[in-house]
């Protein structure tokens, strides 16, 4: 079972990216199954309908989220239905879900969950390593491919959640900071684990948004506007191989850079 998971994807420049090449990457890697990080797809804050109905046809199969959840409101009318899981330790009650699972081409499922970290954050969010000790509770879970997106700040955090579920999920993936890390390994006991799988939108720019205007922030009490940038766009992600028993047995990066489309 191959599993293809996407980093960040951020505005129109990430959007557009994946609808004119993901099927073809899909094919080359004989990919199963298709997960992304969504939260940053409509204007680089959130997730609007007309956005998420593009990513969906071109060849995405689940969206996990992250801080910027909410920050289009109008994501509260299509999140229950949509397929897409929001932050599963979330404090306050919320719409959507934590938690979805999947049938697989070969008679498996695939159980996703999204967490966020709190190291850093100004979020109001429950602990992810007891929110996690709560969901395998459920052993029925032990029969399924467990994919696991740590969407924190600090890689301390998601090196210890790493290790924390070693041998008890199938992934731990990070995501969050859009920069990829060159740590993807199979923990000992058969846990695939990044701590960063990175971004996919404009590839010379401040995290996928325009770069001047991301500088501004820092030379300027005013700052500019932060939009995404244009021009060459680039593809983050990982794509991880399950076995049987539901452990990983490979996974690498990958990182490729687009002309902008025309």
């Amino acid at each position: 079972m191959r599993i293809l998971f996407l980093g960040d994807i951020v505005g129109r420049p990430g959007r557009s990216v994946l609808e004119n090449n993901l099927r073809r990457i899909q094919d080359e890697e004989k990919i199963d199954f298709t997960i992304a990080n969504g939260e940053n797809s409509s204007g680089g804050f959130g997730m609007n309908k007309k956005g998420y109905d593009a990513m969906i046809m071109s060849g995405i199969d689940v969206f996990t989220m992250g801080n910027h959840t909410f920050d289009n409101k109008r994501i509260v009318d299509f999140i229950d239905d949509a397929d897409i899981v929001r932050p599963l330790n979330l404090t306050m009650s919320a719409p959507g879900k934590g938690i979805r699972s999947y049938p697989l081409p070969d008679g498996r499922k695939i159980t996703i969950i999204n967490l966020l970290g709190r190291v850093y954050s100004h979020l109001n969010v429950d602990c992810p390593f007891k929110t996690m000790e709560s969901v395998l509770k459920d052993h029925s879970l032990k029969e399924e491919i467990l994919f696991v997106d740590i969407h924190a700040d600090a890689t301390s955090e998601k090196v210890c959640l790493g290790h924390f579920l070693d041998g008890r999920v199938s992934v731990v993936a990070g995501t969050h900071t859009h920069i990829q890390t060159a740590d993807e390994r199979i923990l000992s006991r058969g846990t695939a684990y990044i701590t960063d799988v990175g971004m996919t939108g404009a590839y010379d720019s401040s995290l996928g948004m325009d770069k001047e205007a991301a500088i501004s922030r820092f030379t300027s009490v005013l700052g500019g506007k932060m939009v995404p940038a244009l021009g060459e766009r680039q593809i983050n992600g990982i794509i991880v191989e399950i076995n049987d028993q539901n452990k990983a047995i490979s996974m690498h990066r990958i990182f490729q850079v687009y002309p902008e489309e025309i």
